[in-house]
C-alpha cells in the first residue's frame, strides 16, 4: 500500500464521534523479551479472538464506544497484540490525544514491523508532526524491504529536503535513476537540489550530461544554457542559446529564457522585440502567448494604463492567426475591462462568431450589447441563432423570451419560454429556471389561461421560493378571484418583509385584507401604500398608480369616510378615464363592484 493512500485510509478510518476517554492498557511492558516470552494459552486465544472479532462488528457499525471497550478489553487478555494497538491509536486521534496515539501507532509497528500498513501508517504520523527524521528512518527500512517501490523513494525525496540533507536527497535521485534511468525530471530536480547546495559546478554539469546524452534533442541543450544562465555563467549560457536559435530560429524556450535575460538586464528594446518575436511565432500554443500577453497588460497598467499599444499587439496577433479564438476573446475580454465603447468590441466578436458561431460567451456579450441599446430585434435575432448552436443553454431562451415580451409579442414569448423549460435539468440555474415560469405566468394570465399561469407560479416558487414578484402577482390575482385568501395573504406577507415600503406590494396586502373584509387593517396598509406611492414599479418599469387610488376609496368607503373614498376614485380616474366601474363610482358617489 502507497504512503500517500494510506493517509486518505486513515481519515476513513477515523471518526469524530463521541468517544470518551477510559482507562487504557498500557505499552511499556512490551519488549523484545517478554514478548518472545509471551504466549496465550487456549482459553486466551478463543476469549480473545472473539472479543476482537466483536469489536470489529462494533466498529463497522458505528458504534465506537463499545468498540473502544471492546479493543481494550482486549489489551487485557493479550498486551501483545499489534492490531489492537493500529485500531486504538485510530480512535486517540479522533479525541486529539495526539502523544496517546504516536504511542499506539509506533507499539504496533513495533510488535509487528512486517505490517506495512503499521509502518507506513506511523511514517505518515510523523510527517504529520514534522518529525521528518523519524519519518526518514520509518521509510527506509520499508524500503530496505521493497527496492522495486519507487513511490518511497519520492517520499525520501521530499524528506531528505524538509530536514536540508541534500546529499542524501541526491542518493536518493540516484537510486531512482537507476530504476527508471536518467531522464528530463530527475536531472532537473538533481539540478536544483545542486544549486540550494551551492555546487553550481554539479548543477550545471548535471544538465549538461543530459544534453550530452541526447545530443538532438535541443529542449536539452536549452535546459542546459538555462542552468548556465541560473548558475551566473552568463556568456556560456548566450552561446548555447545562440547554436540553439542557428538550428531553430523559433525555438520558443530560448526565446523566453533570452526574454528574461535582458528584462534583468533592463535592455526594454531587446526584451519587447523578443515578445513580439514569439507572440507573432505560428508555433507558439496558446499558453505562452496568454502568458505573456497578460505580462504586457500588467506592465501597460503599472505605467499608467494606456491600451494603445496593447490593442496593437492583440490585433498583431490576430492578424497572423486569423484562426485564433482564445486570443479574439482574451481581446474582447481586455477591452470589456477597459471600458471600451461597445462600437469597438462588437467587430472582435463578430469575428469570433465567424470563426465559432457556436461560443456562446461571444453571442452573449452581443445580446447583452443589444439589450442595453433596447434593441429586442437584435437581441431576439442573436437568440434564435444561438439556440441552433447551443440549444441547451437557458440564457438565450430566456433573452429572447423577455424581448419578445416587452414587445407584447405574447405568442411567441410563451413559446420561447416553454421551449427554454424543455432543457431544464438538476444543473439548471434556479435563478433562471424561476424567471421562465414567472414570466410565463404573467404571459397566461395575460392571455385568460388561469388556471395554467397559477400552475406556473407554483412551478416558480418550487425553484426560488422568495421570488418575490411572482409571489405579488400569484397572491394578488388569487384576491381578484376570492380564491385561496389565506394562502395569498401568507404569500404577501413575504413581500412586506423583503421589501416593506413597496407601495404594489403593500397596496396587494391590503386588497387581501379588503376581500377578507378585514377593513380596518386594510386601511393601515393602504395608506401606506399611498405613502409610499411614488415608488410603485413592476419589473423596473413606473405604473399607473390609479389601481391603489381605486382600491384606496373602495377600502374607506367600507370604513365608513365616503367623502374621502370619492376623493380616491376622482384621482383614480384620472390615471384610468376609460375604467366603467370607476365612473360609476365617481358619479353615483359609491362603492361598486366589478
Amino acid at each position: 500500500m502507497q504512503v500517500w493512500i494510506l493517509l486518505a485510509l486513515l481519515a476513513v478510518s477515523i471518526w469524530s464521534c463521541s468517544i470518551t476517554a477510559k482507562t487504557v492498557a498500557r505499552t511499556d511492558a512490551v519488549t523484545e523479551k517478554n514478548l518472545q516470552e509471551y504466549q496465550l494459552s487456549p482459553e486466551q486465544a478463543r476469549l480473545y479472538d472473539h472479543f476482537f472479532l466483536e469489536a470489529m462488528v462494533q466498529r463497522q457499525k458505528g458504534q465506537n464506544d463499545a468498540a473502544f471497550d471492546l479493543l481494550n478489553h482486549c489489551l487485557d487478555i493479550n498486551p501483545h497484540a499489534a492490531e489492537v494497538y493500529y485500531y486504538l491509536a485510530q480512535y486517540y486521534s479522533a479525541l486529539k490525544q495526539t502523544e496517546k496515539s504516536l504511542d499506539f501507532f509506533q507499539t504496533a509497528a513495533r510488535l509487528n514491523p512486517q505490517n506495512e500498513t503499521y509502518m507506513e501508517t506511523l511514517a505518515q504520523v510523523y510527517i504529520r508532526q514534522q518529525n521528518f527524521q523519524d519519518a526518514i528512518a520509518v521509510v527506509e527500512k520499508l524500503y530496505e524491504r521493497h527496492k522495486d517501490r519507487e513511490d518511497l523513494l519520492e517520499t525520501l525525496f521530499h524528506l531528505y529536503q524538509e530536514v536540508d540533507d541534500y546529499q542524501s536527497a541526491v542518493s536518493v535521485l540516484d537510486r531512482i535513476e537507476t530504476i527508471d534511468g536518467k531522464s528530463e525530471r530527475l536531472s532537473l530536480a538533481k539540478s536544483e537540489v545542486y544549486t540550494r547546495m551551492g555546487n553550481e559546478k554539479a548543477a550545471v554539469a548535471e544538465m549538461a550530461d543530459l544534453a550530452r546524452q541526447y545530443p538532438n534533442d535541443l529542449n536539452y541543450l536549452a535546459m542546459y544554457g538555462e542552468s548556465l544562465m541560473m548558475n551566473g555563467q552568463t556568456k556560456e549560457a548566450l552561446e548555447v542559446y545562440d547554436r540553439i536559435l542557428t538550428e531553430e530560429p523559433n525555438n520558443n524556450r530560448v526565446l523566453m529564457s533570452l526574454r528574461t535575460y535582458y528584462q534583468a538586464q533592463e535592455n526594454q528594446t531587446m526584451a519587447d522585440s523578443l515578445t513580439r518575436r514569439v507572440l507573432l511565432g505560428r508555433n507558439t500554443s496558446l499558453e505562452e502567448k496568454t502568458y505573456l500577453i497578460r505580462q504586457i497588460i500588467g506592465a501597460n497598467e503599472m505605467a499608467g494604463g494606456d491600451s494603445t499599444e496593447v490593442l496593437r499587439m492583440f490585433h498583431q496577433m490576430m492578424a497572423v492567426d486569423t484562426t485564433d479564438v482564445d486570443i479574439a476573446l482574451l481581446c474582447a475580454t481586455y477591452m470589456d475591462l477597459k471600458k471600451m465603447p461597445s462600437d469597438s468590441i462588437k467587430p472582435v466578436l463578430n469575428h469570433i462568431l465567424k470563426l465559432a458561431p457556436d461560443n456562446s460567451a461571444a453571442r452573449l456579450h452581443l445580446v447583452g450589447y443589444a439589450w442595453a441599446e433596447d434593441d429586442k430585434d437584435r437581441v431576439i435575432e442573436l437568440c434564435q441563432t444561438a439556440r441552433e448552436y447551443n440549444p441547451d443553454d437557458m440564457a438565450f431562451y430566456y433573452y429572447q423570451g423577455i424581448a419578445y415580451y416587452q414587445r407584447d409579442s405574447l405568442d411567441q414569448a410563451l413559446s420561447t419560454f416553454q421551449n427554454g423549460v424543455s432543457v431544464i435539468n438538476e444543473k439548471s440555474n434556479a435563478d433562471i429556471v424561476s424567471d421562465f415560469y414567472e414570466v410565463m405566468g404573467e404571459i397566461l394570465h395575460k392571455k385568460g389561461r388561469v388556471q395554467e399561469a397559477f400552475a406556473a407560479y407554483d412551478s416558480c416558487l418550487q425553484w426560488k421560493p422568495d421570488n418575490i414578484p411572482c409571489l405579488n402577482n400569484y397572491a394578488y390575482y388569487l384576491s381578484l378571484r376570492n380564491e385561496e385568501l389565506s394562502k395569498a395573504e401568507t404569500m404577501s406577507m413575504k413581500t412586506l418583509k423583503a421589501e416593506p415600503k413597496n407601495a404594489t406590494y403593500l397596496d396587494t396586502f391590503a386588497w387581501i385584507l379588503f376581500m377578507q373584509k378585514r377593513y380596518t387593517e386594510a386601511k393601515i396598509y393602504i395608506d401606506q401604500a399611498l405613502q409610499n406611492v411614488e415608488t410603485v414599479t413592476i419589473g423596473g418599469d413606473t405604473i399607473s398608480n390609479a389601481a391603489i387610488y381605486e382600491h384606496a376609496g373602495d377600502i374607506y368607503w367600507y370604513c365608513e369616510d365616503p367623502d374621502k373614498a370619492l376623493t380616491f376614485w376622482q384621482d383614480a380616474l384620472k390615471g384610468d378615464a376609460e375604467n366603467k366601474v370607476l365612473i360609476r363610482k365617481v358619479k353615483l358617489k359609491k362603492y361598486f363592484k366589478e
